[in-house]
Protein backbone atom coordinates (compact mmCIF):
# COMPACT_ATOMS: atom_id res chain seq x y z
CA UNK A 1 0.00 0.00 0.00
CA UNK A 2 2.60 2.36 0.85
CA UNK A 3 4.67 1.31 -2.82
CA UNK A 4 1.46 2.37 -4.43
CA UNK A 5 1.26 5.65 -2.71
CA UNK A 6 4.68 6.34 -3.23
CA UNK A 7 4.49 5.43 -7.07
CA UNK A 8 3.04 8.36 -8.43
CA UNK A 9 5.30 10.91 -6.40
CA UNK A 10 8.66 8.61 -7.82
CA UNK A 11 6.94 9.79 -11.28
CA UNK A 12 6.46 12.95 -10.63
CA UNK A 13 9.77 13.82 -9.81
CA UNK A 14 11.24 11.71 -12.71
CA UNK A 15 8.94 13.59 -14.89
CA UNK A 16 9.81 16.77 -13.06
CA UNK A 17 13.52 15.93 -13.25
CA UNK A 18 13.61 15.06 -17.27
CA UNK A 19 11.88 18.17 -17.79
CA UNK A 20 14.21 20.72 -16.21
CA UNK A 21 16.96 20.34 -18.78
CA UNK A 22 14.68 20.50 -21.42
CA UNK A 23 12.91 23.57 -20.17
CA UNK A 24 16.59 25.18 -18.96
CA UNK A 25 17.16 24.49 -23.13
CA UNK A 26 14.09 26.35 -24.73
CA UNK A 27 15.09 28.82 -22.20
CA UNK A 28 18.35 29.31 -23.26
CA UNK A 29 17.03 28.96 -27.20
CA UNK A 30 14.39 31.24 -26.60
CA UNK A 31 17.53 33.88 -25.21
CA UNK A 32 19.76 33.24 -28.08
CA UNK A 33 16.75 34.11 -30.29
CA UNK A 34 15.94 36.74 -28.90
CA UNK A 35 19.90 38.11 -28.67
CA UNK A 36 21.00 37.38 -32.27
CA UNK A 37 17.57 37.40 -34.09
CA UNK A 38 16.92 41.01 -34.83
CA UNK A 39 20.10 40.93 -36.91
CA UNK A 40 19.66 37.65 -39.42
CA UNK A 41 17.08 40.07 -42.09
CA UNK A 42 20.58 42.14 -42.12
CA UNK A 43 23.29 39.65 -43.21
CA UNK A 44 21.60 38.77 -46.20
CA UNK A 45 21.70 42.47 -46.80
CA UNK A 46 25.12 42.66 -46.14
CA UNK A 47 26.41 40.01 -48.42
CA UNK A 48 24.13 41.58 -51.41
CA UNK A 49 25.77 45.09 -51.40
CA UNK A 50 29.07 43.08 -50.45
CA UNK A 51 28.90 40.87 -53.56
CA UNK A 52 27.16 43.45 -56.02
CA UNK A 53 29.22 46.90 -54.66
CA UNK A 54 25.60 48.65 -54.70
CA UNK A 55 24.09 49.87 -51.70
CA UNK A 56 21.60 52.05 -53.00
CA UNK A 57 18.96 49.59 -51.82
CA UNK A 58 19.25 50.10 -48.68
CA UNK A 59 18.64 53.53 -46.61
CA UNK A 60 21.24 54.58 -43.80
CA UNK A 61 18.56 56.18 -42.11
CA UNK A 62 17.61 52.83 -40.75
CA UNK A 63 21.05 52.09 -39.29
CA UNK A 64 20.40 55.88 -37.46
CA UNK A 65 17.25 55.09 -36.33
CA UNK A 66 18.41 51.21 -34.58
CA UNK A 67 21.56 53.16 -33.10
CA UNK A 68 19.23 55.56 -31.10
CA UNK A 69 16.82 53.43 -30.28
CA UNK A 70 19.04 50.67 -29.22
CA UNK A 71 21.73 53.18 -27.25
CA UNK A 72 18.41 54.38 -25.88
CA UNK A 73 17.46 51.63 -24.04
CA UNK A 74 21.01 50.42 -23.03
CA UNK A 75 21.06 54.47 -21.07
CA UNK A 76 17.27 52.90 -19.47
CA UNK A 77 18.82 49.81 -18.68
CA UNK A 78 20.96 51.90 -16.11
CA UNK A 79 17.61 53.27 -14.30
CA UNK A 80 15.49 50.03 -14.65
CA UNK A 81 17.65 46.79 -15.06
CA UNK A 82 15.69 44.62 -17.34
CA UNK A 83 16.36 40.94 -18.91
CA UNK A 84 19.83 40.71 -19.67
CA UNK A 85 19.12 38.57 -23.59
CA UNK A 86 17.50 42.93 -24.17
CA UNK A 87 20.65 44.42 -22.99
CA UNK A 88 22.78 41.80 -25.53
CA UNK A 89 20.34 42.56 -27.90
CA UNK A 90 21.04 46.32 -28.16
CA UNK A 91 24.52 45.77 -28.15
CA UNK A 92 24.46 43.06 -31.04
CA UNK A 93 22.33 45.43 -33.22
CA UNK A 94 24.48 48.48 -32.76
CA UNK A 95 27.76 46.36 -33.82
CA UNK A 96 25.64 45.04 -36.80
CA UNK A 97 24.38 48.76 -37.80
CA UNK A 98 27.95 50.41 -37.47
CA UNK A 99 28.94 47.11 -39.81
CA UNK A 100 26.60 48.52 -42.10
CA UNK A 101 27.21 51.73 -42.22
CA UNK A 102 31.10 51.18 -43.05
CA UNK A 103 30.07 48.97 -45.73
CA UNK A 104 27.81 51.09 -46.97
CA UNK A 105 29.81 54.06 -46.58
CA UNK A 106 32.63 52.89 -48.31
CA UNK A 107 30.10 51.09 -52.03
CA UNK A 108 28.88 54.82 -52.09
CA UNK A 109 32.27 56.79 -52.03
CA UNK A 110 33.87 54.45 -54.51
CA UNK A 111 30.99 54.51 -56.82
CA UNK A 112 30.57 58.37 -56.38
CA UNK A 113 31.08 60.84 -59.18
CA UNK A 114 31.24 63.80 -56.94
CA UNK A 115 34.69 64.09 -55.65
CA UNK A 116 33.38 66.50 -52.98
CA UNK A 117 33.85 64.83 -49.54
CA UNK A 118 31.48 65.54 -46.29
CA UNK A 119 32.50 65.12 -42.67
CA UNK A 120 30.51 65.30 -39.33
CA UNK A 121 32.62 68.31 -38.28
CA UNK A 122 31.53 70.61 -41.23
CA UNK A 123 27.65 70.06 -39.03
CA UNK A 124 25.96 70.96 -41.86
CA UNK A 125 22.68 69.82 -41.60
CA UNK A 126 21.70 69.44 -45.23
CA UNK A 127 24.39 66.62 -45.40
CA UNK A 128 23.76 65.50 -42.04
CA UNK A 129 24.41 61.05 -41.90
CA UNK A 130 25.41 61.76 -45.78
CA UNK A 131 29.27 61.68 -45.10
CA UNK A 132 32.42 60.44 -46.92
CA UNK A 133 33.65 58.45 -44.03
CA UNK A 134 33.00 55.66 -41.48
CA UNK A 135 34.75 57.73 -39.26
CA UNK A 136 32.14 60.27 -39.02
CA UNK A 137 29.68 58.26 -38.39
CA UNK A 138 31.49 57.14 -35.38
CA UNK A 139 31.69 60.50 -34.14
CA UNK A 140 28.47 61.30 -34.65
CA UNK A 141 27.30 57.91 -32.60
CA UNK A 142 29.98 58.71 -29.77
CA UNK A 143 28.53 62.18 -29.60
CA UNK A 144 24.96 61.59 -28.99
CA UNK A 145 25.63 58.48 -26.35
CA UNK A 146 28.19 61.14 -24.36
CA UNK A 147 25.24 63.83 -24.68
CA UNK A 148 22.70 61.30 -23.67
CA UNK A 149 24.30 59.27 -21.31
CA UNK A 150 24.94 62.65 -19.45
CA UNK A 151 21.70 63.83 -19.30
CA UNK A 152 20.74 60.44 -18.29
CA UNK A 153 23.41 60.20 -15.10
CA UNK A 154 22.05 63.83 -14.13
CA UNK A 155 18.36 62.54 -14.29
CA UNK A 156 19.02 58.92 -13.57
CA UNK A 157 16.77 59.37 -9.81
CA UNK A 158 14.06 60.60 -11.83
CA UNK A 159 11.20 57.83 -12.54
CA UNK A 160 9.18 60.10 -14.70
CA UNK A 161 12.94 60.76 -17.04
CA UNK A 162 13.89 56.69 -16.84
CA UNK A 163 10.39 55.56 -17.90
CA UNK A 164 10.13 58.10 -20.33
CA UNK A 165 13.63 57.60 -21.51
CA UNK A 166 12.32 53.17 -22.12
CA UNK A 167 9.16 54.78 -23.84
CA UNK A 168 11.19 56.56 -26.58
CA UNK A 169 13.97 53.93 -27.33
CA UNK A 170 10.80 50.70 -27.83
CA UNK A 171 9.23 53.59 -29.41
CA UNK A 172 11.75 54.59 -32.07
CA UNK A 173 12.59 50.99 -33.14
CA UNK A 174 8.84 50.68 -33.54
CA UNK A 175 8.17 53.40 -35.64
CA UNK A 176 10.99 51.60 -38.00
CA UNK A 177 8.30 50.41 -40.72
CA UNK A 178 6.37 53.61 -40.83
CA UNK A 179 8.02 55.30 -43.64
CA UNK A 180 7.86 52.21 -45.61
CA UNK A 181 4.24 51.91 -44.69
CA UNK A 182 3.47 55.69 -45.94
CA UNK A 183 5.51 55.27 -49.30
CA UNK A 184 3.47 51.82 -49.97
CA UNK A 185 0.38 54.36 -49.66
CA UNK A 186 1.50 57.13 -51.37
CA UNK A 187 2.76 55.19 -54.38
CA UNK A 188 -0.50 52.61 -54.15
CA UNK A 189 2.20 50.07 -55.07
CA UNK A 190 4.34 47.69 -53.11
CA UNK A 191 6.65 47.23 -56.20
CA UNK A 192 10.24 47.36 -54.77
CA UNK A 193 9.65 46.18 -51.84
CA UNK A 194 11.38 42.27 -50.48
CA UNK A 195 7.98 40.78 -49.28
CA UNK A 196 10.40 38.08 -48.04
CA UNK A 197 11.88 40.65 -45.90
CA UNK A 198 8.44 41.69 -44.61
CA UNK A 199 7.68 38.77 -43.42
CA UNK A 200 10.82 37.64 -41.54
CA UNK A 201 10.41 41.06 -40.17
CA UNK A 202 6.53 39.88 -38.98
CA UNK A 203 7.83 36.66 -37.71
CA UNK A 204 10.71 38.23 -35.63
CA UNK A 205 8.52 40.84 -33.96
CA UNK A 206 5.86 38.50 -33.57
CA UNK A 207 8.33 36.51 -31.27
CA UNK A 208 10.04 39.26 -29.71
CA UNK A 209 6.63 40.49 -28.11
CA UNK A 210 5.69 37.02 -26.80
CA UNK A 211 9.39 37.25 -25.45
CA UNK A 212 8.54 40.49 -23.82
CA UNK A 213 4.94 39.43 -22.36
CA UNK A 214 6.25 35.88 -21.34
CA UNK A 215 9.23 37.48 -19.21
CA UNK A 216 7.19 40.18 -17.59
CA UNK A 217 9.73 43.01 -19.38
CA UNK A 218 8.83 46.49 -18.95
CA UNK A 219 5.70 47.54 -20.35
CA UNK A 220 6.81 49.81 -23.03
CA UNK A 221 8.67 46.87 -24.90
CA UNK A 222 5.26 45.52 -24.36
CA UNK A 223 3.27 48.10 -26.24
CA UNK A 224 5.61 48.98 -28.63
CA UNK A 225 5.86 45.13 -29.64
CA UNK A 226 2.28 45.16 -30.38
CA UNK A 227 2.40 48.36 -32.08
CA UNK A 228 5.75 46.90 -34.15
CA UNK A 229 3.51 43.96 -35.14
CA UNK A 230 0.67 46.03 -36.48
CA UNK A 231 2.52 47.98 -38.55
CA UNK A 232 4.24 44.34 -39.91
CA UNK A 233 0.80 43.05 -40.35
CA UNK A 234 -0.44 46.74 -42.33
CA UNK A 235 2.20 46.51 -44.64
CA UNK A 236 1.51 42.89 -45.50
CA UNK A 237 -1.84 43.69 -45.71
CA UNK A 238 -1.02 46.42 -48.60
CA UNK A 239 0.82 43.61 -50.45
CA UNK A 240 -2.36 41.96 -50.64
CA UNK A 241 -4.46 44.40 -51.53
CA UNK A 242 -2.25 46.09 -54.00
CA UNK A 243 -1.53 42.88 -56.05
CA UNK A 244 -5.03 41.59 -56.37
CA UNK A 245 -6.68 44.58 -56.64
CA UNK A 246 -3.63 46.82 -58.42
CA UNK A 247 -4.30 50.69 -58.73
CA UNK A 248 -2.78 53.31 -60.66
CA UNK A 249 0.28 54.03 -58.96
CA UNK A 250 1.22 57.75 -58.11
CA UNK A 251 4.42 59.11 -60.10
CA UNK A 252 7.17 58.84 -58.13
CA UNK A 253 10.96 57.93 -58.12
CA UNK A 254 11.96 54.41 -57.84
CA UNK A 255 13.06 52.93 -54.87
CA UNK A 256 14.15 49.46 -55.03
CA UNK A 257 14.62 48.76 -51.33
CA UNK A 258 12.77 48.68 -48.69
CA UNK A 259 12.88 51.83 -45.86
CA UNK A 260 12.89 49.82 -43.18
CA UNK A 261 15.37 47.14 -44.05
CA UNK A 262 16.65 47.36 -47.68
Amino acid sequence: MLRDFLLPIMEADAWEWLMAPVQQLVSWGASAAMVFGGVVPYIPQYRDIKRTQNAEGFSTYVCLVLLVANILRILFWFGRHFESPLLLQSIIMIITMLLMLKLCTEVRVTNELNIKRRSFSDFDLNYFWHWSKFTDYVQCVLAFTGVTGYITYLFLDSVIFVETLGFLAVFTEAMLGIPQLYRNYQNRSTEGMSVKMVLMWTSGDTFKTVYFLLNQAPFQFSICGLLQVFVDMAILMQVYLYSCYPQKPASHTTHPASTKAL
